[in-house]
């Protein structure tokens, strides 16, 4: 039985293009730090803690701790100034990105239907932000850390992987005490969201945009009531066919489609837990 749904942030709960958002968080921030730093020592320095928490996966280190070996040593600034400018930052400039991105009004209702059925809802955003970073994207999304018990949100100072590698899915279900078969994971990453989490156990809906092919092998479930998730799967994602797409041999796949669909399909059945038996 179904017993927490975990949802990506960006381009899932919340419209934001990281292609977009990202070069112009850059762009932000080397004109906030500017009069301490040459804005291409710290490009070069953001690009090298980046490469340090993605390929940090041990379970040794936060993703924090990989940024910042990576990242201060080499500014030519004492790290405690960079920390309280980056502070203010955060609470000054970061909100003005937010016009960068667009609310989707299903999320909301999408998380709010979860916690009524009882589910935990993680926030399984890619943990390369602090958790300031996080919270604002979550308020631009209309689903705030203030207004609903989530379970868990990753956060950078948190969590010992990134999402490109199955140890942020197991550290998650460590975290909320879940079997892997016990949870759904919705998100629109190919690579981030449904090669890794699929490969841990995880159920996965596939959020997918109009270029994006439509047609993916379903995994059956083990055990439990096979026809409730495939009416459920027909009414949120319509026809399912074979792909080409390859996913893991314990990968578990149960539907795509646009968030707005998942609602729909989840409202049409009754509730989370019919449709996942």
């Amino acid at each position: 039985m179904l017993r927490a749904v975990l949802f990506d942030l960006d381009d899932t709960l919340l419209g934001n293009s990281m292609d977009t958002f990202v070069p112009a968080y850059f762009r932000a921030l080397t004109r906030y730090l500017g009069h301490l730093i040459p804005p291409e020592r710290l490009i070069a320095q953001l690009m090298r803690g980046t490469e340090a928490m993605d390929a940090n996966h041990d379970g040794q280190r936060t993703n924090q701790e990989a940024f910042a070996s990576a990242f201060y040593p080499n500014l030519g600034v004492d790290r405690s100034t960079v920390e309280r400018v980056l502070g203010r930052f955060y609470a000054e400039e970061f909100p003005e990105l937010q016009t960068l991105t667009r609310v989707r009004p299903e999320a909301r209702l999408l998380v709010e239907r979860a916690l009524d059925e009882g589910l935990q809802v993680v926030i399984a955003t890619n943990p390369l932000f602090p958790r300031v970073a996080i919270e604002h994207r979550l308020a631009w999304a209309g689903v705030p850390v203030e207004a609903f018990e989530y379970a868990l949100v990753t956060t950078y100072e948190t969590m010992h992987a990134t999402k490109s590698h199955p140890a942020y899915y197991r550290e998650i279900l460590r975290r909320i005490g879940r079997r892997p078969d016990e949870c759904l994971m919705v998100g629109d990453s190919w690579e981030r969201d449904v090669i890794p989490a699929t490969s841990v156990g995880l159920y996965v809906y596939w959020i997918t945009e109009e270029d994006e092919p439509t047609s993916l092998d379903v995994r059956p479930l083990p055990g439990g009531s096979r026809s409730s998730v495939a009416s459920f799967v027909q009414i949120a994602a319509g026809q399912l066919h074979k792909d080409s797409h390859p996913l893991s041999a314990s990968g578990l796949l149960v539907g795509h489609g646009k968030l707005a669909e998942l609602l729909e399909g989840v409202r049409e059945r009754g509730a989370f837990q019919e449709a996942w038996g």
